[in-house]
């Protein structure tokens, strides 16, 4: 698949489109932090921002939506529900906080954070389906239009589309060279499922390898534009995220350049360097 630019899309399941790259806003903090960078990456020419209830940076995020002009109907914004938030009525509540703290009439996708949260080990399945139930009708009132899941593996995913009425699409994980999740991946796309990838410079804890940047100087490029541009390739969407206007803008310079088969070959079997994803059935929270 090629792709020419920050503003090219994939085409979701249900017929929405989503630009191929997003802006990532994960462990960015609210107020100022949050606001700049946000408007720095629209600035660049950004259309897609990804936040989360949890991220706390929603309000900053829909600050700098606001300040930067941008037709909203160009824009591509995501949010997620948050742990302590499932079941029906409480994720009905969510969705509404969320709109009402980005400053938004409707949210372009909005995905269930992590599938089983620590406080409710013993009923996630049925959590989900009620969480899903209240995004479902959100859909349905025009307050959504699409909705995804997020770290879930194929237990989870399986569960939920057994009272699911619309089928996720996009599915969020922590995906790089470090930890290509091959069957996980594998699985969403035989769904119909997009990948979208958050992480996608390993937490910065690939920018620093030496494959990576020898790959990287044979191209002219950064780690991280190499890191983008592999994720591309794979037909995943990537989430970057900077606070840094230069690098913000750098990483989206990903476009005028291929990564040979041989060089991609060589970032897959970077297995492990950095971290690998966390298991959601044991996260502590």
């Amino acid at each position: 698949m090629e792709f020419n630019s920050l503003t090219d899309t994939y085409k979701l399941n249900n017929g929405v489109e989503i630009p191929v790259m997003g802006f990532g806003t994960w462990q960015t903090p609210s107020g100022e932090v949050a606001e700049e960078s946000v408007l720095a990456a629209l600035n660049s020419g950004y259309r897609h921002i990804d936040t989360a209830a949890a991220y706390g940076n929603e309000e900053s995020v829909g600050r700098a939506i606001t300040k930067s002009g941008v037709n909203r109907h160009d824009l591509f914004v995501t949010t997620k529900l948050w742990n302590s938030d499932h079941g029906y009525q409480a994720a009905k509540k969510a969705i509404d906080t969320s709109l009402m703290k980005l400053g938004l009439d409707y949210l372009d996708l909005y995905l269930i954070h992590w599938p089983n949260p620590a406080a409710m080990r013993d009923n996630w399945a049925e959590m989900n389906a009620e969480s899903w139930q209240a995004m479902e009708e959100a859909v349905k009132a025009g307050k959504i239009r699409a909705i995804g899941i997020s770290n879930f593996r194929k237990k989870h995913i399986d569960e939920l589309l057994k009272t699911a009425e619309i089928k996720p699409a996009v599915n969020q994980n922590y995906l790089n060279p470090s930890d290509m999740q091959e069957e996980l991946v594998k699985y969403n796309d035989e769904l119909g499922i997009l990948n979208e990838a958050y992480s996608p410079l390993g937490t910065g804890g690939l920018l620093g390898n030496e494959t990576v940047k020898e790959i990287g100087a044979h191209y002219g490029k950064s780690p991280a534009q190499v890191l983008i541009r592999w994720s591309l390739q794979h037909g995943f969407l990537p989430l970057p995220k900077s606070v840094h206007p230069e690098y913000i803008k750098a990483n989206s310079d990903v476009f005028d350049f291929e990564i040979s088969p041989e060089d991609m070959k060589r970032l897959d079997n970077l297995h492990g360097v950095a971290k690998t994803a966390q298991d959601p059935d044991k996260a502590e929270f």
